[in-house]
């Protein structure tokens, strides 16, 4: 490879699918927190709600931006196939 950097390990995952793997790991922790309030079984005090809060609003935004970047991918891959 030029200027001496080895390329990714065949065994290694790619950038693109450390990135989804993580907002999986978000989406994730997110469901689990909307269940835990959800049928937790007690009632939630100012400090628990707001955290609650932040913990949707990161839940919303990795869910976002997971469904942006599967878009972009799939049209990527499109115009690649429609260059063939």
């Amino acid at each position: 490879q030029a200027e001496g950097r080895a390329g990714p390990r065949p065994d290694e995952p790619s950038p693109f699918a450390k990135i989804l793997a993580g907002l999986g790991r978000e989406v994730d922790k997110g469901e689990g927190l909307v269940e835990k309030a959800v049928h937790g079984g007690k009632e939630l005090g100012n400090v628990e709600l707001l955290a609650l809060q932040a913990g949707v609003y990161r839940y919303s935004e990795a869910v976002d931006l997971t469904a942006k970047l599967v878009d972009r991918a799939t049209s990527g891959v499109k115009t690649v196939i429609q260059g063939q």
